[in-house]
């Protein structure tokens, strides 16, 4: 009985809400319409404006990594994580994730296809990937599209939250489905 009305509340929850908003719009004497496409026009310019500095991102971490600068990172921080108790496989997971979510991903699904899901290292790179930020990301095009120029305490505090989400789920990993 509960599976039951758990999935008849799961089939008709989006487009209630898909149904509602407008509703509630057009009760509030809103102009759905017009406010719709006037919120997708600003979205488009939105997107045309920071596109160039998505296009930069991706093209520089490219280029980092082609270029053999990942590889040389992780042979040169792989003394302190080998101290930590850190599974290499993950690292590079910790030093993509801040720069692209969608890199990051690419490399989960690498990391998910050689080890396996169910595997250690598998939850582990799950599990940064699901308590981290793609910081460098957000301050390049979200900051850029706005016209943000300096970001102050927007990088360290972003890339320490980075780092504490990293070392957290890879203890919390090991705590619940590790040796």
């Amino acid at each position: 009985m509960l599976m039951q009305m758990m999935e008849t509340i799961g089939r008709w929850a989006i487009p209630s809400v898909v149904l509602a908003i407008p509703l509630w719009g057009v009760i509030r004497g809103v102009k759905v319409y017009e406010a719709f496409v006037d919120g997708a026009r600003k979205g488009l310019i939105t997107t045309v404006r920071i596109t160039p500095y998505l296009i930069a991102m991706l093209v520089s971490i490219r280029v980092f990594r082609v270029a053999g600068g990942m590889d040389l990172l992780l042979k040169a921080i792989a003394p302190c994580t080998r101290l930590l108790g850190i599974p290499p496989e993950v690292v590079p997971m910790f030093l993509i994730r801040p720069l692209s979510g969608s890199g990051s991903l690419g490399m989960l699904g690498e990391i998910l296809k050689t080890h396996g899901p169910d595997s250690l290292i598998g939850v582990i790179a799950s599990t940064i990937q699901g308590s981290t930020e793609t910081t460098f990301y957000v301050i390049t095009v979200y900051f850029g599209a706005v016209n943000v120029n300096r970001v102050r305490h927007s990088l360290p505090i972003g890339l320490w939250a980075d780092l504490v989400g990293f070392i957290a789920a890879v203890y919390a990993c090991f705590w619940f489905f590790g040796h």
